[in-house]
């Protein structure tokens, strides 16, 4: 149990909403590993991890009680289960982590388990990234965004990398506790290790210059963002529908007055109604030709079957952001491809009725398809709507279709003042380094502001305030190892747990049922 608490604590301690105190991420999985490396049997080094997942992901997911409380309207003895289902889900995970690890620690050499165990943790964090519809929230390498000069390297291979790195030193450090005074002749095994973070450092210096100097020469775009600061709970209310357009549209005008930009984007849903055949809809027309600018904003939207429009047959809504050109016309639109269960749509909701209720104040959606970037002059825009900015093979499939930006729209104020505006602003800048696109962030109320090619953060908005910024956006095309096979990293990791564990099954005949697998460390 301390040993939980203490790895649970030291993960908080590390990541930004936290205590942010990045360093602590090379030693926070330590006390784990030491505890799972010690156990007797392989089940009590999975309890040890589900414990400590527990632990972790309730602190780190807390805020999942006031989007359900306060804005999906369930009382706190749902609400409060519905966080402890989710955290104990999540916390599996991290309790196979410990399991297969304790397991290599017994069969492989330690010279090896030294390099699977990270592989372990990146593969089952891969795995969480698209089971039961994907939930990626806040894997270790997230935890590095605040400090880009050493996320350099995720142009290579994603953010899963940085997080192997990091388990990595973690299990170098648990060994060197261990075998400190049992194996000081074996310390040559660990050479490698710092020679592969040596590596990654030279790397990620080598990158910052020369990214930086691409940067100074290539082609830039003014763009403006605007924050609403809408309330959650008053923004689809009918009668304010006014108020808020009239919100956003003021200070866009002030704001294209100061700076004069090509390009202004709204947030997710800044227009609360499906502007379909709306009557507010010329208002924003009329922004775009007075203002002789581009708008990209949210917006609700729906189509009907056979596009015949008349009233008749079946209405597909979408979650989509809507393009805007000088001339007031809708010239482009993308749907969300990625929707959020039980937020957007219910799975299997046949089958589930009972449930429906908790999205029919948002909608029931359906899923858009990525297609081709949006074009507004020289800027190919891909966009990333909401929660889709934590998957990085969304914004690679974008940079596949030749976009040359990313805009993330989205609406953190379901949060409240908690730490996921934090995880979410983290996960969104590694999108940035690991495509080498400048990345524009619009949110109605959160972190709105500008991610550069390094994933420097510029400009960046308070919580909870009206603002309105815009700056000349970098537009790269160089198409980055990541996006060519580096994606592939994280399932090759998945690759080598599976031979090394078929191994160990196969060279064990006798203890299939390898559960009460004693402590044995002899032979490392």
């Amino acid at each position: 149990m301390l040993t939980a608490l203490m790895t649970a604590g030291l993960l908080w301690l590390a990541f930004p909403g936290g205590g942010g105190i990045w360093p602590l991420l090379f030693i926070a999985l330590v006390p784990l590993l030491l505890a799972v490396i010690k156990t007797r049997t392989v089940r009590q080094a999975g309890i040890c991890g589900v414990l400590t997942g527990l632990f972790h992901f309730l602190v780190l997911l807390y805020w999942l009680v006031t989007v359900l409380g306060r804005y999906g309207g369930l009382p706190p003895f749902l609400s409060i289960p519905a966080l402890v289902l989710l955290a104990l889900y999540m916390s599996l995970y991290m309790g196979i982590f410990a399991l297969i690890a304790r397991l290599f620690f017994v069969r492989v050499p330690w010279q090896i388990a030294l390099w699977v165990i990270p592989a372990v943790w990146v593969a089952l964090d891969w795995c969480r990234s698209f089971l039961f519809s994907g939930f990626p929230w806040m894997d270790p390498g997230y935890a590095l965004a605040n400090v880009p000069w050493l996320i350099q390297s995720a142009d290579l291979w994603g953010h899963y990398g940085l997080s192997y790195c990091l388990v990595l030193i973690n299990t170098l450090v648990a060994m060197l506790f261990l075998s400190g005074t049992r194996k000081r002749g074996q310390l040559a095994w660990f050479v490698p290790v710092l020679l592969l973070c040596c590596a990654v450092a030279l790397y990620s210096s080598l990158r910052w210059q020369q990214i930086g100097r691409q940067m100074l020469v290539s082609e830039t775009m003014r763009i403006g963002v605007v924050q609403g600061n809408i309330s959650q709970d008053l923004k689809w209310s009918p009668e304010l529908q006014k108020e808020t357009l009239a919100n956003y549209i003021g200070q866009s005008r002030g704001l294209i007055e100061r700076s004069h930009p090509l390009l202004v984007v709204w947030p997710e849903t800044a227009l609360p109604f499906y502007p379909v055949v709306h009557p507010l809809l010329q208002s924003v027309r009329d922004l775009a030709v007075q203002g002789q600018i581009s708008l990209l904003t949210g917006a609700p939207w729906y189509e009907q079957d056979g596009g015949s429009g008349d009233g008749q047959g079946l209405r597909r809504y979408y979650n989509s952001a809507l393009l805007f050109d000088a001339s007031g016309q809708i010239t482009d639109k993308y749907s969300k491809s990625h929707l959020v269960p039980f937020g957007e749509y219910v799975p299997l909701k046949k089958f589930l009725p009972f449930l429906a209720p908790v999205v029919e104040s948002v909608g029931d959606f359906r899923p858009g398809v990525i297609q081709h970037p949006l074009a507004c002059q020289n800027a190919r825009i891909g966009v990333l709507i909401c929660f889709e900015s934590i998957f990085p093979d969304i914004a690679r499939k974008w940079v596949g279709v030749k976009a040359n930006i990313l805009v993330n729209l989205t609406n953190d104020a379901w949060y409240g003042r908690s730490s996921a505006p934090y995880h979410s602003l983290a996960m969104t800048v590694l999108r940035a380094v690991e495509t080498r696109r400048s990345l524009v962030r619009a949110a109605n109320t959160g972190f709105s502001g500008f991610v550069d090619p390094l994933g420097r953060m510029r400009m960046v908005s308070p919580l909870f305030e009206p603002w309105a910024e815009s700056a000349d956006v970098v537009l790269m095309d160089e198409e980055t190892s990541f996006v060519r096979w580096g994606y592939l990293f994280a399932p090759l990791c998945l690759g080598v747990v599976i031979v090394f564990l078929i191994w160990i099954v196969l060279r064990n005949p006798r203890s299939r049922h390898f559960s009460e697998w004693r402590l044995d460390t002899r032979n490392n």
